[in-house]
């Protein structure tokens, strides 16, 4: 089949990208027509607020991940320091590089994230003590109520805290 043809036989699958129906039916058929409608030009066609959602979407899940891994980095490296006994037949060193190199790899792709690495670090403490708290049984009482290392200490990966 030629290229013209295979573009359009995509571009006929499941109808109009525009209609509700095929959006929200087939999702998967919905992205790739409205990708092939965009390739061509045929803007007119597209779905333009499902669009809009969709990318919206993207942005806030990379967010999330970005502010998830961060968290559970931040309770490792607590309990790192919080519990050195433990270090020995724990996977907190494991945890803590691959939480570290799926950050990197986010914000390579999206350097804007860093930000939320420095402006959301007081509060992304808090929840790092708080399950950190409920997951090891220690008592909040022994974590300081700022957090003690700074972003950059925390993404690198040859920092790891002394223990208390």
């Amino acid at each position: 089949m030629a290229v013209k043809e295979q573009h359009a036989a995509v571009a006929d699958v499941g109808g109009d990208a525009r209609a509700g129906a095929s959006y929200d039916a087939d999702f998967f058929q919905w992205t790739q027509t409205t990708a092939e409608m965009i390739r061509q030009g045929r803007l007119a066609e597209v779905d333009l607020e499902h669009v809009a959602e969709e990318i919206e979407d993207m942005g806030k899940r990379d967010r999330r991940e970005v502010r998830s891994r961060f968290g559970v980095l931040i309770m490792h490296l607590l309990k790192w320091q919080i519990q050195p006994e433990l270090r020995a037949g724990s996977t907190w060193r494991s945890t803590i590089a691959e939480q570290r190199k799926q950050l990197r790899l986010v914000v390579e792709d999206s350097p804007s994230l860093r930000r939320i690495l420095r402006d959301e670090l007081p509060k992304l403490y808090k929840s790092a003590v708080t399950d950190a708290v409920e997951e090891a049984g220690l008592s909040d009482d022994r974590f300081r109520s700022v957090c003690p290392y700074t972003a950059e200490q925390i993404l690198d990966g040859e920092f790891f805290p002394e223990p208390l």
